[in-house]
């Protein structure tokens, strides 16, 4: 029985947090299943799983990085770990799964995109280098056996960025609940019209839909720009998830005339209704190592339109998406929004399929393969 230690340092309660807490939480239970013993080491107290906690200290948050990483290494040296998988940047592990993408490539891509002025303060900006320190430390860690990323787009820009071997990246695309979420798929064309009502939304138009945290990352902006150039007005926008600045989005809004067609409903506790009621999903993510939300709106038929920087792109086909080359460019989404189409069953079937063999069974069990 293999004895596995699991980084990860904030995994807040069952049912909270994003993509790569829950991908934490899958890859737990796919090592119990198998029969591993495994020990998570956070920060947070996870119910249901055994785990070691460290209780930070400092205040800064780059500093709460290195207290954290340093208390890491204290623990597995201390311990008889057989295999040390980080789900976030560390030190000290013998896998990696790089969930976070590359951060050195994040700030790359918005220096390109928002100018020089805005990076100016990258290399001062003590968070960037701290993670970037961090990022180094765990590609190039001698004694790292396997890295595990859910996109190509990840795998080059390691290359691209660290001195990392090929041979130890494993490329594993994002699962999604395949088999789970047919039930409420199958629900979205029976009980359309009372999901709709119960979110005060209509459904005699093309319904769109966004989800993320940190608007403008997410693309925000250049949607609300490409949906006000739209001569069919008959649309309407739900955006889900958080911002720290979520007034100046509606202010644009309003400036945008887009007020009686867009729709803020912050952060929900589950996405499925939205799926069942959208048409289509539109992230044009200015960077996404694997957007969670494009492999679940596929696997509950939507269309999805988002943007080469997103490495969600990778399992779109011609029939269920349009992958954006240019990220934040309003002249190609706008383009790319009038191709959208209402959704069909038929559509919705075809869309669905295309993601089947994604199911989370099989993408876990390639995770444990690679590390055991």
């Amino acid at each position: 029985m293999s004895n596995i230690a699991i980084i990860k340092k904030d995994l807040p309660s069952l049912g909270q947090g994003g993509g790569l807490e829950k991908a934490t939480r899958r890859i737990v239970d796919a090592f119990q299943q198998k029969g591993s013993h495994v020990t998570l080491l956070t920060t947070g107290s996870p119910s249901g799983y055994r785990a070691l906690t460290c209780q930070l200290k400092s205040y800064f948050k780059f500093r709460r990085l290195i207290e954290f990483d340093n208390w890491c290494q204290k623990t597995v040296q201390s311990q008889s770990f057989d295999v040390i998988l980080s789900m976030d940047r560390a030190s000290l592990q013998t896998h990696h799964r790089a969930g976070n993408g590359v951060h050195a490539a994040y700030l790359a891509l918005r220096q390109k995109y928002e100018g020089l002025l805005r990076g100016w303060t990258f290399p001062i900006n003590p968070l960037h280098q701290t993670i970037l320190k961090l990022e180094k430390a765990t590609f190039e860690d001698p004694r790292l056996r396997g890295i595990i990323v859910n996109s190509h787009l990840v795998r080059r820009q390691i290359l691209e960025f660290y001195s990392t071997s090929p041979d130890k990246i494993h490329v594993v695309h994002n699962g999604v609940e395949w088999q789970e979420m047919e039930s409420d798929f199958n629900t979205a064309f029976v009980s359309k019209h009372q999901i709709a009502k119960e979110l005060g939304l209509k459904i005699d138009c093309l319904n769109f839909l966004f989800v993320g945290h940190n608007f403008q990352r997410k693309g925000l902006t250049p949607l609300l720009y490409a949906l006000s150039h739209l001569q069919n007005k008959n649309f309407h926008l739900s955006v889900v998830g958080t911002d720290k600045n979520p007034n100046a989005f509606r202010k644009l809004c309003q400036q945008l005339d887009l007020s009686q067609h867009v729709t803020f409903f912050g952060p929900q506790p589950s996405l499925r209704p939205f799926y069942q009621v959208a048409d289509a999903l539109v992230l044009p993510s200015l960077y996404d190592p694997f957007a969670n939300v494009t492999v679940e709106a596929l696997a509950m038929g939507l269309f999805v339109i988002t943007s080469s920087t997103n490495g969600g792109h990778e399992v779109l086909t011609k029939s269920s998406g349009i992958t954006l080359e240019t990220p934040h460019s309003v002249e190609e989404l706008t383009a790319a929004l009038t191709l959208a189409l209402n959704k069909t069953l038929s559509s919705a079937q075809t869309i669905r399929s295309s993601v089947q063999h994604l199911d989370f069974t099989g993408q876990l069990g390639k995770v444990c393969q690679i590390c055991c």
